[in-house]
């Protein structure tokens, strides 16, 4: 009986390692960033870096969920940048009218994920193929509603989801919880999310076995789709404006890229979750609050989050080439 439970526990040790090593990484570099700030460990400096690292979660968890399959969406940076756009345009006006604009937003970003999904499973391209010629798409879409920035949105409403719950907890860290809550949650421990596990480690296998292939590949795009529409939300409300910012959609992408393989989350697919990409963004995101604290010239911070991104892919690809077969992953 102490075999089977020490073999349970080393068993979900191994799955969740990723994750507890970015959730210490993070904490340990936060704990560097609060002890060297000039105002210290304060509500206000743990919300203004809560509200900046928000944004790279969110889309770093969309990215989850089309790796986990075993593809990759280089659209979720620019899905993010056009609901940003869309967000200015309509989340305005009266209690009714945000509301409405809240909705129609979501819906933008799950119909350009369920695109991307359809693209890829019934016209069989390869989905780093197809996410390049979508993101060209709404990145163009995002130039047509924002030209040049501008825009605005209920500061109301914004106040509320970028402020301090109860004086002391972000408001954008709970949102954060909730979004994994209702959304991470019930998709892993659903059909779609197990068979989204096992089309990412041998999807001939997932087929054989009569698991919904396709629809959980549809699902996963849908929902990086919606999670990617969320950050623009979170965008629009940080920045009470929206702008199509080419270099911001390509940088969210590819942070996420990196995010994720912090995370734990196999480029392989199949391993992971998104809780382990929510802290892999929050570690990486916090390396800019780093380079402030410690006064460094703004223009080494490209060049120090490139470094991690290209540390970050080298980690996950030793790896996956030590890996003979993917039941070594769970042995």
């Amino acid at each position: 009986m102490s075999r089977q439970v020490t073999g349970e526990w080393r068993y979900r040790y191994v799955q969740q390692k990723g994750t507890l090593f970015a959730a210490l990484l993070f904490i340990l570099m936060f704990i560097i960033y609060v002890s060297n700030h000039p105002a210290g460990f304060t509500p206000n400096v743990v919300q203004t870096a809560s509200n900046k690292a928000t944004l790279l979660a969110f889309v770093a968890m969309a990215q989850c969920f089309v790796v986990i399959t075993a593809g990759i969406d280089l659209s979720v940076g620019m899905i993010l940048i056009l609901c940003n756009c869309l967000a200015s345009w309509l989340v305005v006006g009266t209690p009714l009218q945000t509301a409405l604009g809240v909705v129609a937003v979501l819906l933008a970003g799950l119909a350009c994920g369920l695109l991307n999904g359809l693209v890829i499973i019934f016209g069989r391209l390869q989905p780093i193929v197809t996410t390049i010629a979508t993101s060209a798409v709404f990145y163009g879409l995002a130039l047509l509603l924002r030209p040049t920035p501008g825009g605005s949105v209920n500061e109301d409403l914004a106040d509320v989801f970028t402020s301090k719950l109860l004086g002391v907890i972000p408001a954008s860290l709970v949102v954060l919880a909730f979004v994994v809550l209702v959304i991470w949650v019930p998709f892993s421990r659903s059909v779609l999310g197990r068979t989204a596990y096992a089309v990412g480690s041998a999807e001939n296998a997932a087929y054989m076995s009569a698991m919904p292939v396709k629809r959980a590949k549809l699902a996963a795009y849908a929902l990086a789709g919606l999670l990617s529409a969320i950050g623009g939300l979170y965008l629009t409300f940080f920045s009470y404006t929206g702008e199509a910012a080419f270099a911001s959609g390509n940088a969210y992408t590819l942070y996420s890229i990196a995010a994720v393989v912090l995370g734990g989350v196999s480029l392989a697919g199949g391993k992971g979750s998104a809780v382990g990409a929510v802290f892999g963004a929050l570690a990486f995101r916090t390396i800019g609050d780093l380079l402030f604290v410690f006064d460094l010239d703004p223009l080494w911070q490209p060049l120090f989050q490139g470094v991690v991104l290209m540390l970050a892919v080298s980690i996950g690809c030793i790896g996956l080439s030590r890996v003979r077969n993917r039941l070594e992953w769970f042995q």
